[in-house]
């Protein structure tokens, strides 16, 4: 396939390339630019493009223009040890109509992941989360989509596809791929009652806000157990990244959302990224996108330090553990990596359905899951998944 077809060279950095540090990102980074061919993919690890379009709005919004805003404080960064090789793709403008614009996303991720190449998507707006799943869908793979976000945008009924409701959008589609939702850092206050209604009917999993500063690493077993992720900027708060579309004053740290980009750096699952809603026009001396450029740079230190240490690849290099529950005809198994050390549990399901569901039945966990197993007591995430399962 020929993704040329949908892509321009980046405005700022197309044309002329700037005189970068030596070691820095920018000098490690292959480009797209003006008069020369578009980059052959074969070798790349990562594929970073931008997107300049706000998917439900006539009038775009200002984070059309996030991406080189971006890229500006990317590039000068300097390139983690053993960095992937890494391609900028460019942008993809508007197309005649949304649909479009959301076909050219959405074949793009699916066919880069084909290649094994694991692309980053700098918005514009958040909407465009629902052209990271469709890219699934064009491959005909169930997902688990983990959004950061302080909603759950759901939407009003009826609603077109906006940021504020592609999950809907999504949930509705049939057929429908999706697995599993999650979501990290939602807001109370922000979210309806029928909304978290919604998540535990569908057996979908949040996460308050609060809950995960107190503990930040319980959030590494859900990111690891994701496909796709999608970043509300507007889940950091104002006071260290003002530059957003809907700023608040509660969130993740600066320091917090890096780590929450390194957790899916590491995870071998996440295969699409996505960042939204920075607008650059309220962004003060570039805090934001220095922000957003140091949450690319801590995925890219995550995934290097890939260790591709799957229970469904080689069992051979785990530890199992067989944990009987009184009064439930299952007993409960338990994986731990010989290598990096982490969790994983085998929830049953039916033979006839291995085909959709191989790759979801080793959930990954915490020692906390299996600490709660040993005391005969089911931990809430076995019993989720296993809820879907059947």
């Amino acid at each position: 396939m020929d993704l040329s077809i949908y892509f321009k060279p980046s405005y700022r950095f197309g044309a002329q390339r700037p005189e970068w540090l030596p070691s820095s990102l920018g000098e490690a980074a292959t480009f797209h630019s003006e008069g020369a061919p578009f980059p052959a993919l074969e070798g790349f690890s990562i594929a970073l493009f931008g997107v300049l379009d706000d998917p439900g709005h006539a009038r775009p919004r200002n984070c059309v223009h996030a991406p080189d805003a971006i890229r500006e404080e990317l590039y000068r960064l300097y390139a983690p040890p053993g960095l992937a090789s890494i391609v900028d793709l460019g942008d993809i403008h508007p197309g005649a109509t949304p649909a479009d614009t959301q076909h050219a996303v959405a074949e793009t991720l699916a066919h880069l992941m084909r290649m094994n190449i694991v692309p980053i998507l700098l918005g514009g707006g958040q909407g465009h989360t629902y052209a990271q799943y469709l890219a699934y869908e064009m491959l005909e793979r169930t997902a688990n989509l983990v959004c950061i976000d302080p909603r759950f945008d759901l939407g009003e009924p009826g609603q077109g596809l906006a940021d504020t409701s592609y999950l809907s959008h999504i949930i509705l589609r049939q057929p429908n791929y999706l697995f599993n939702y999650s979501n990290l850092g939602f807001q109370t206050y922000l979210v309806d009652q029928p909304g978290i209604e919604l998540m535990d009917k569908l057996y979908f999993d949040a996460h308050r806000l609060g809950e995960l500063r107190a503990s930040i690493a319980d959030a590494e077993p859900v990111l690891r157990n994701g496909d796709a992720l999608s970043v509300d900027m507007n889940a950091v708060r104002r006071s260290d990244a003002p530059g957003l579309t809907r700023p608040g004053p509660n969130g993740f740290h600066g320091e917090e959302i890096c780590q929450l980009m390194r957790y899916a750096g590491v995870s071998e699952k996440i295969t699409t990224v996505g960042i939204y809603e920075l607008d650059p026009t309220k962004d003060q001396d570039c805090t934001t996108a220095q922000l957003a450029a140091q949450m690319v740079w801590c995925f890219l230190d995550g995934y290097r330090s890939r260790t591709n240490d799957l229970p469904w690849l080689d069992r051979k290099r785990f530890t199992r553990f067989r944990i009987p529950i009184r009064g439930h005809e299952q007993e409960l198994v338990f994986y731990k990596s010989d290598i990096s050390d982490r969790w994983w549990m085998d929830v049953p399901y039916r033979a006839e359905q291995e085909a959709r569901f191989e790759r979801h039945h080793l959930v990954p966990c915490s020692y906390a899951d299996y600490q709660t197993a040993c005391r005969e007591e089911v931990p809430d995430r076995w019993w989720r998944t296993f809820q879907k399962l059947s």
